[in-house]
């Protein structure tokens, strides 16, 4: 952990942190320790096309490691709270080492727009509304000045089935800005991964008795949750980014978004490069263009499990972040 510390202090030099941020900066190490390990184990694990380089501390980017963990810190993002950063590691074929990429938790998605939002709400309401529920929308008209919503759960503990959901944005010294956004079961659908995992989103998966696979099964999952949690999403990614307010750390932020968002967009085509061919003139690849990146959660397949799944955590969504060119705009 000291020589990893100490490569780190020699890359981007003295840094302005306070002892906050030097402790955040120290928990995207400790976390990024037990990935690296993880990553490796099912690295030797591989039986086919197995990359030849460990995923080892001695063979990680440190350089841009270094830069993009000071950016976070600065911002907040903590790795150790649940849901705040997700690091990615993959590899990068011209250096022949692994870049550390970081996607947004929707905790962290709250935080950026906090920290850096035009017009902040003052309280945010998530909420998903059930068949038994009583939900009407109050728009802003000649008649209403403010926009609002009354909402009435009937049965507690029957709600029925989720047939949508909303977010409302409440200012509370400026009511005229009061915003509902309104999402039907088919807009959090859409907004489904497209291999989310079963245990997650609910659906078919693998049936295992003694140890052995005997079928298929289709489990509930926590459906309710995921489906909240894309909501939230959508609530705090539709708070608008203050020019003012940027800075260098949340300008690096964006530059790793894009630089994924590149990287799955080339594992995308990669996918479908077997169709018919169009006859263009190409432009130049990129320079530094990563080689085999592990797909985001939303976008990797969903592999058969060899043995019983282990136990779902239900508050844990790390598996099952929606790729970065999907997140929800309005």
């Amino acid at each position: 952990m000291n020589k990893v510390v100490s490569e780190f202090g020699s890359s981007v030099g003295e840094v302005a942190l306070t002892n906050f941020q030097k402790r955040l900066a120290q928990n995207y190490f400790i976390a990024l320790d037990a990935i690296l390990k993880l990553t490796e184990e099912k690295r030797q694990k591989k039986r086919t096309n197995q990359d030849p380089v460990p995923v080892t501390w001695v063979n990680v980017n440190m350089e841009k490691l270094a830069r993009d963990v000071v950016a976070m810190a600065r911002v907040g993002f903590d790795p150790s709270q649940p849901n705040h950063i997700n690091p990615i590691p993959y590899k990068n074929k011209h250096l022949g080492k692994y870049d550390i990429t970081f996607i947004e938790g929707y905790r962290g998605i709250e935080l950026k727009a906090t920290k850096y939002g035009l017009d902040v709400p003052d309280h945010v309401t998530v909420e998903l509304v059930y068949s038994t529920d009583k939900f009407r929308p109050v728009k802003k008209d000649s008649k209403n000045k403010y926009e609002g919503y009354e909402f009435e759960i009937v049965n507690a503990f029957d709600r029925g089935n989720i047939i949508g959901g909303f977010y409302y944005h409440n200012f509370s010294q400026a009511p005229e800005k009061n915003k509902l956004v309104i999402m039907t079961k088919k807009d959090i659908e859409k907004r489904k991964p497209d291999h989310a995992s079963a245990e997650f989103w609910g659906g078919e998966k693998d049936k295992w008795e003694n140890n052995k696979k005997v079928g298929t099964e289709t489990i509930e999952g926590w459906y309710d949750k995921m489906a909240w949690k894309t909501i939230y999403r959508a609530a705090y990614g539709d708070i608008t980014i203050d020019s003012q307010k940027i800075d260098d750390d949340y300008l690096r932020l964006k530059q790793m978004e894009s630089d994924f968002a590149e990287v799955e967009v080339d594992e995308e085509i990669k996918a479908n490069a077997n169709g018919a061919i169009i006859d263009i003139t190409p432009t130049d690849p990129p320079a530094d263009e990563p080689e085999n990146p592990p797909a985001s959660a939303a976008e990797r397949p969903v592999k058969k499990a060899d043995g019983p799944p282990k136990a779902i955590d239900p508050d844990n969504f790390v598996d099952d972040v929606p790729p970065i060119n999907q997140e929800m705009q309005f």
